[in-house]
């Protein structure tokens, strides 16, 4: 038939495998949805940006150089462009919309898998995903489609910055898992920025994290599970437990009635400072014109690399890949409205999957300053998944001090390259 879409990838390939059953290839892409993969691209790929050692975005001109991080040792990589983002479009006269959605999504990265995999004849080779951010949703659904759909069994999947319930994630009445899960990330942050008490501060983040942990699942969530109820002596108790956790002031905590809204925490955790936090990433501090604002108009950490990273792919698109085109590309693409339908069940999705492909291996990978998808959210999604201990075994985490963009920061994204290399390397027999 008549095609339906392209999609604009880049594979880099070893020359002369030999033989191609030890040699994995990964399939990469970022999130949004409508992220184009340009930040994993010069993320995890052979070129990266020059940035600041902890991930600030230098002055223009900006550099690339070789990547030393780069997993290419361990596997192949081939990096896509979900459809309306990137160079990646629908055919003229199609409607977008067709593609704009959890399960069209992965219908149409799945076809694309199938016929690279086909076309490069690497049905022999070891298969991995590896995405980041709503790339993790992707991921899961993928999982589960490419069997299905393609009888397509994976060796592994890595879930950088992860979010697989989106339950835990967003704020609102009667969901009392997202504060429960974004208080060990306060936690972390106000570590970072030295406004615990003391006892706290002078433990190492792991520490400090398994403490956060321990106090929300425990005290913060009963005390959540009573509601109305919590009154006295009681609830003035968990005020001062949450303020020891989150250096916020108790009077602010007790007039969120204990629900620490991320939206109004970015403005309220340094108001004192007239400074905020970045969501992608709470080490990057940023200013508003309004100091006394709920709202924060700006990701500080975003703005400070996105910049960056298009303007540094745009160039390296051309100059070395030699991709010349007069097309647009789009970081962020148009892809809203966007079809939600299936996505609280992708964890499910993930749980046959693994259930079924015994050994299908994953890599959970938590930055510890990663406001958007906190690393206690995906924590809880794993823990109730309802995996037999023989299939749980298959799933490990790995956390660094960074935050969504791992690669950014230079010690941590050369634990990414050990951590990554090596679950690549454990996930398929030599």
């Amino acid at each position: 038939g008549n095609p339906k879409t392209t999609f604009f990838y880049v594979a880099y390939t070893k020359d002369d495998p030999g033989d191609i059953s030890k040699r994995p290839v990964s399939f990469s892409y970022n999130g949004g949805p409508g992220s184009a993969s340009l930040f994993v691209h010069l993320g995890f790929g052979p070129r990266r940006v020059v940035l600041t050692p902890d991930g600030h975005g230098m002055p223009a001109p900006y550099q690339v150089v070789d990547n030393e991080d780069s997993f290419l040792d361990a596997t192949d990589l081939v990096f896509i462009d979900a459809v309306s983002t990137g160079y990646s479009r629908p055919a003229p006269g199609e409607n977008p919309a067709q593609f704009h959605g959890l399960v069209e999504d992965a219908n149409y990265f799945s076809d694309f898998i199938y016929q690279y995999i086909t076309r490069n004849e690497r049905w022999g080779s070891p298969k991995f995903l590896i995405g980041e951010s709503y790339g993790t949703t992707r991921s899961a659904q993928l999982a589960g489609t490419l069997q299905r759909r393609h009888e397509m069994y994976l060796n592994g999947i890595v879930l950088v910055s992860a979010v697989l319930n989106f339950d835990s994630l967003e704020f609102g009445p009667g969901n009392d898992l997202p504060p429960v899960a974004f208080l060990p990330t306060y936690t972390t942050t106000a570590w970072y920025h030295k406004m615990l008490p003391q006892d706290l501060q002078s433990k190492p983040i792991d520490q400090v994290a398994a403490a956060a942990r321990e106090f929300a699942d425990g005290e913060y969530a009963q005390a959540l599970m009573k509601g109305d109820q919590l009154q006295g002596a009681d609830r003035q108790k968990v005020v001062a437990d949450i303020a020891r956790f989150t250096g916020l002031p108790p009077k602010y905590i007790e007039s969120t009635n204990l629900r620490i809204n991320d939206g109004r925490w970015f403005r309220e955790l340094e108001r004192d400072k007239r400074k905020t936090v970045g969501r992608l990433d709470s080490r990057f501090e940023g200013v508003e014109a309004d100091a006394a604002g709920e709202r924060s108009s700006y990701d500080p950490s975003e703005a400070s690399y996105e910049g960056a990273y298009a303007a540094a792919f745009q160039n390296y698109a051309r100059t070395e890949l030699k991709w010349e085109t007069e097309g647009y590309y789009a970081v962020s693409g148009q892809v809203r409205p966007w079809d939600e339908t299936g996505y609280n069940q992708v964890a499910e999705t993930l749980r046959a999957a693994m259930t079924q492909q015994t050994y299908l291996k994953v890599l959970v990978v938590c930055g510890y300053y990663d406001v958007a998808t906190v690393f206690h959210g995906i924590e809880h999604t794993v823990d109730h998944m309802g995996l037999e201990p023989s299939v749980r075994r298959n799933i490990s985490f790995a956390y660094y001090e960074s935050g969504h963009m791992v690669y950014i920061d230079e010690k941590a994204h050369a634990k990414l390259h050990r951590d990554v290399d090596a679950f690549i390397n454990g996930a398929f027999g030599h």
